[in-house]
């Protein structure tokens, strides 16, 4: 399709190769969106509905790689048990998954 269009434009002249570059424009547009920004988005709709359903006592991982569990939830920020006695506040944002939905997709890479 892309070469039909192509040779259209170049039998039109001038006027035809400013039309071929806006074509080529959307094409290329279209295919990033769909390629590229679109599943980038639903990832990110599906990380955001995780962390909304994450309740206390749920296993976690930070972005820092710090495993804990949730002791409690605020607002903006976990309240995470890392250890017998120590806790540390988490900013939501970098709790990115369950310790179990780790360690699943760590070994679904090495098969």
């Amino acid at each position: 399709m892309l070469t039909i269009l192509l040779d259209a434009a170049a039998q039109q002249g001038m006027g035809g190769s400013q039309w071929s570059f806006w074509v080529m424009m959307i094409l290329i547009f279209v295919v990033f969106y769909f390629f590229m920004i679109r599943p980038q988005q639903k990832k990110q709709k599906e990380l955001q509905q995780q962390r909304d359903n994450m309740k206390k006592g749920d296993k976690v991982v930070t972005a820092g790689g710090i495993y804990g569990e949730i002791k409690e939830i605020q607002e903006n920020a976990f309240i995470i048990t890392i250890a017998k006695d120590i806790t540390i506040k988490v900013d939501k944002a970098s709790v990115f998954a369950t310790a179990d939905d780790a360690q699943q997709s760590q070994k679904e890479e090495k098969k």
